[in-house]
């Protein structure tokens, strides 16, 4: 069950007493990360001219990210298909770690503002390198130049919201299940618990939270990973449109 003592990170190693710790959101998020590094490797594995076996699921997925990347962004930001992807992959898992009892990374605000920040990062750059830094600036001030400090603050905007959005839907689950696991261990003792053997086993919170894991678990991590990134290919291929295309 899902620990709502500490909504913050959980500090796991701490060095000294100078503040400089690991938390479980780090050390999850390297788990992750080396999952789907372990997963690219076997599945690019001695590849042979004609796919089979794992080639061919491997080949279907990235086949399936480049198609997505170039319906949603156009042919010219096709150069985005592997961050997507990766980000893709590493939401989803990330997100399902509640299915088997771990706190999900996109739980931590830390980790959804990190993952914000990224896109807010590639957005700003590829604005600046497809309008010029005069451009972009011209840009931002238009119609009105008193638009200006406006546009900032809607750049600015952009990450928090993306960031919010994501820590608490994914959040908002972990509370949910906590309170129903919660709810159900009490319920079991009372109606279960005098009993011998048969009292010690929860039977209620085996049982009956089960569409609520698969919702909350499954079907709610698969969505908002793919809200998120969606929203990340949209938000970027604004940026790389050039100003002479978005008035034309």
């Amino acid at each position: 069950m899902h620990d709502l003592t500490n909504i913050g990170p959980r500090v796991i190693v701490q060095f000294g007493a100078g503040g400089i710790y690991i938390t479980e959101t780090v050390i999850f998020g390297w788990i992750v990360a080396a999952v789907l590094i372990i997963l690219a490797l076997w599945s690019a594995h001695n590849l042979q001219r004609i796919p089979k076996g794992k080639q061919v699921v491997a080949e279907f997925v990235v086949r399936s990210i480049y198609n997505l990347v170039i319906n949603t962004m156009g042919k010219h930001c096709e150069k985005f298909a592997p961050y997507m992807g990766t980000l893709f992959a590493f939401l989803i898992l990330g997100n399902m770690l509640g299915l088997f009892g771990f706190r999900p990374t996109t739980a931590d605000i830390n980790m959804t503002f990190a993952l914000s920040g990224a896109t807010f990062l590639i957005i700003q750059y590829n604005g600046f390198k497809t309008m010029g830094f005069k451009g972009k600036l011209k840009h931002m001030a238009e119609p009105y130049p008193f638009m200006f400090p406006l546009k900032v603050i809607e750049e600015i905007s952009l990450p928090v919201s993306l960031s919010f959005r994501l820590f608490g839907n994914i959040f908002g689950g972990v509370i949910i299940m906590a309170l129903i696991f919660g709810g159900l261990h009490s319920a079991s003792e009372a109606l279960l618990g005098g009993i011998p053997f048969i009292g010690e086993i929860p039977w209620l919170q085996a049982i009956i939270p089960l569409p609520a894991n698969a919702f909350f678990d499954i079907f709610e991590p698969l969505l908002q990973a793919f809200i998120f990134t969606m929203l990340t290919m949209v938000f970027v291929s604004m940026a790389v449109v050039s100003h002479e295309e978005r008035e034309h």
